[in-house]
């Protein structure tokens, strides 16, 4: 049986960021979902300081697709080595490295190198597969990288909490089912859910106006917004990603955690978002500032959590409140 042919590609781009800032992008893999638009979570499964081995989830042509990384990384010659494989196919590995080197202060030449003996999974299909995939990552890394200088202004990171004296088991299954939400909850009017392998949902949601959405993105009351949610039960996750979040925001992903303890839980609903520039003054009118942009985020997005951890917390509760009335009234 003959084997197959080794295919390799080379791509080098110029970058308007330091070297130490491309490369720590590059180093720092749980930010990517909220830094590279096709990724929707990163796990770092180990790490020894120099090797680790990541488990990443991305979206690309309406599909998620996993993948396995095991990476080496190399500060002090700022280069990244990996070897990447799709579980659902053995055997399909592409190998390579992302280097970056100087181009002045405040520039950088960037190399990604690739090499597989097969179509790589995650690559379009086609001979050029390997090579439009090479392009469009470095394409998609200059992109983030070159808004470093601003990147404290654009990122925005919080929480919000709720105390839950209920089961974990409702709390989740409430989170779940989305598509039960046009009965559940009065601001949804329509939810379509496409789960292509257990726990992998893409969430598409009709809202009549802004409510509990940051599970499922929130768009302040426009329709049809995109969201991919990868459930882990037990573990009690929920990690999310907006596929076109609405403006100002060009990146919105985060998690809902649930957090036991001895007497109930506490639900927890993460944001990461990073604001788009560009996108600031259509989005909140003349003169708009980051400052005003990241007061109204922060504003929206907490509003709807705290919505959506009520209806939670109601969900799980209430069983339990029904359940000791009934027990209050057999001793009377």
């Amino acid at each position: 049986m003959p084997s197959q042919p080794v295919r390799s590609v080379r791509r080098t781009v110029r970058v308007a960021a330091p070297a130490h800032v491309v490369y720590g992008m590059l180093a720092d893999a749980p930010r990517w979902p909220v830094l590279l638009p096709s990724y929707v979570h990163v796990e770092r499964m180990d790490f020894d300081g120099a090797g680790e081995t990541l488990l990443a989830w991305e979206f690309q042509d309406g599909r998620v697709r996993s993948s396995r990384l095991r990476r080496t990384l190399r500060p002090q010659a700022h280069r990244v080595d990996f070897e990447q494989d799709d579980p659902a196919w053995p055997g399909d590995t592409v190998a390579g490295s992302w280097s970056v080197e100087p181009d002045g202060a405040e520039r950088s030449l960037v190399t990604l190198w690739q090499q597989t003996p097969n179509a790589p999974a995650n690559a379009p299909a086609g001979p050029d597969g390997l090579d439009a995939d090479t392009a469009g990552r470095l394409a998609r890394l200059r992109e983030a990288a070159e808004r470093w200088d601003r990147l404290d202004e654009l990122l925005l990171a919080f929480e919000e909490r709720m105390r839950v004296e209920g089961p974990a088991e409702l709390v989740y299954d409430f989170l779940y089912r989305v598509e039960d939400w046009p009965e559940l909850l009065p601001h949804v009017d329509v939810s379509s859910v496409r789960e292509d392998r257990p726990g992998t949902q893409v969430v598409v949601l009709d809202t009549a106006a802004a409510g509990a959405g940051p599970a499922a993105g929130p768009d302040d009351g426009a329709a049809g917004f995109e969201t991919v949610r990868l459930c882990f039960p037990h573990a009690g996750r929920i990690v999310f990603k907006e596929t076109a979040p609405p403006a100002p925001l060009t990146a919105h992903s985060g998690e809902w955690s649930l957090v036991p303890d001895e007497s109930g839980l506490t639900v927890v609903c993460a944001h990461r978002v990073l604001l788009g520039e560009e996108l600031l003054e259509a989005a909140l009118g003349a003169g708009a500032l980051p400052v005003d942009a990241r007061r109204q985020v922060r504003e929206r997005l907490g509003r709807e959590s705290r919505q959506t951890l009520r209806l939670a917390k109601w969900h799980a509760e209430s069983p339990v409140r029904r359940l000791r009335q009934g027990r209050g009234g057999s001793r009377r």
